[in-house]
């Protein structure tokens, strides 16, 4: 087990532009999978993304088993490695909820995404992925692939009035469920 260090807001590493994952299916991918799989069960995220770890490859993980215990009202979203991904709305309706970041910690804000996307890339081994997705599933897709290209949610909040502290804004949430993403 490699639990590896999120970087936070302001390392200036999580603002650069990822590079696509060019070699699969090889021992450096398995194990960065398996130090982001580490991290992000550690962490109870909802989502990892590479450059959160330090490493400029466009890869994302996502999802899981069961509930996330820090959105235990939203839906499981499958487990997923995700590599060279590319998000296309299938729609003009946008949606707005509340987000949280590993990188960002303590901090949830109300940040607009599509209502439905399609998502492309492929797994470890270079088969293609293509699937459709909605609501909770759609924004933690878009939420880690922003990370793919320097972005974090605060960047796209629409009023940062809608920006606080998680337990503030959620007390109800169980405190051993940790910091967000």
């Amino acid at each position: 087990m490699a639990v590896r260090e999120i970087l936070k807001m302001g390392d200036a590493r999580l603002l650069r532009v990822a590079q696509p994952v060019t070699a699969f299916d090889t021992p450096e991918l398995h194990q960065l999978l398996v130090d982001m799989a580490d991290t992000m069960a550690a962490a109870n995220g909802a989502g990892l993304a590479a450059p959160q770890i330090g490493v400029d490859l466009q890869v994302v993980i996502f999802g899981g088993t069961g509930p996330n215990p820090r959105y235990p009202d939203r839906p499981p979203v499958p487990a997923t490695v995700l590599i060279n991904p590319q998000i296309t709305p299938l729609d003009e309706a946008m949606e707005s909820d509340w987000e949280g970041c590993l990188s960002v910690p303590g901090l949830r804000g109300r940040v607009p995404r599509h209502a439905r996307i399609r998502y492309t890339g492929v797994d470890p081994l270079g088969q293609p992925i293509d699937r459709e997705a909605e609501g909770f599933h759609a924004r933690v897709v878009q939420h880690e692939c922003d990370h793919l290209i320097g972005r974090l949610y605060p960047t796209r909040m629409s009023d940062l009035r809608e920006l606080g502290f998680t337990s503030v804004l959620f007390p109800e949430l169980d405190a051993s469920a940790g910091d967000d993403d």
